[in-house]
């Protein structure tokens, strides 16, 4: 569904990522996981239109979309819950789920509201609250609701665990992993390398901007020395 072509990005002169090439298949949860600093956010911003290319390409769907606009994407398909939620904190939940929807008409609107507090009932109960207001847990799933109002076809979720309270990550996982009953792709980042291993179909693990290794999610559990040189797991 996605595919990196020897991507490079980054900031101005500082190169964030160089010559990452992975695929993401079709209603599949690929994470990308590594230190912080990794390059991990960049490589999903760079995807979402958000960081500057300085190499390689981008595919989605066949489509090469590496000099198309952050919006464009968004109608593709492509959404992003970013690191650190970056919701609206003045305005409701109900107001922050809106924003993320604008590119749909009002009849999709009040369908894809139903559909955010299906997978998260406790929004429905704080539909009014300021998002500000909101526990961390929350306002993670507030975040990915947000995403989830633009319809997309390809989800990337970036540190979904960061802050948050065991039962909220459980929360959280437990929506992706509906997600993925649903069809929908799922990009995740997390440090959190257990829990990411625990759902994902296929790993890359970066290392100060490069690839150090890729596989499926299974072959990654089974590696002694991966788990012990960057994964943060022993036996």
């Amino acid at each position: 569904m996605l595919r990196l072509d020897g991507m490079s990005c980054g900031y101005g002169d500082f190169r964030a990522v160089t010559d990452l090439s992975l695929e993401v298949r079709e209603g599949s949860i690929f994470a990308l996981i590594g230190a912080n600093g990794a390059g991990k956010s960049s490589t999903i911003l760079a995807i979402a239109g958000h960081v500057a290319l300085q190499g390689g390409g981008i595919t989605f769907e066949n489509q090469e979309i590496s000099t198309l606009p952050a919006r464009r994407r968004v109608h593709l398909g492509i959404a992003i819950a970013p690191e650190g939620r970056q919701l609206f904190p003045d305005l409701t939940v109900r107001e922050n789920l809106i924003v993320g929807g604008m590119i749909h008409d009002r009849k999709a609107e009040a369908e894809n509201i139903e559909r955010v507090l299906g997978l998260f009932p406790r929004l429905g109960e704080r539909l009014t609250q300021l998002a500000g207001s909101l526990s961390g847990g929350e306002q993670q799933m507030l975040a990915i609701g947000r995403a989830l109002m633009a319809q997309p076809k390809f989800l990337m979720i970036d540190e979904v665990s960061l802050g948050l309270m065991p039962a909220m990550v459980d929360v959280c996982y437990n929506a992706i992993a509906a997600l993925r009953q649903e069809g929908i792709t799922v990009l995740l980042v997390e440090q959190s390398t257990q829990r990411a291993l625990d759902i994902a179909d296929d790993v890359c693990v970066l290392e100060s901007g490069r690839t150090v290794w890729q596989g499926t999610a299974a072959e990654a559990r089974d590696d002694p020395s991966l788990t012990a040189a960057y994964l943060g797991l022993s036996d």
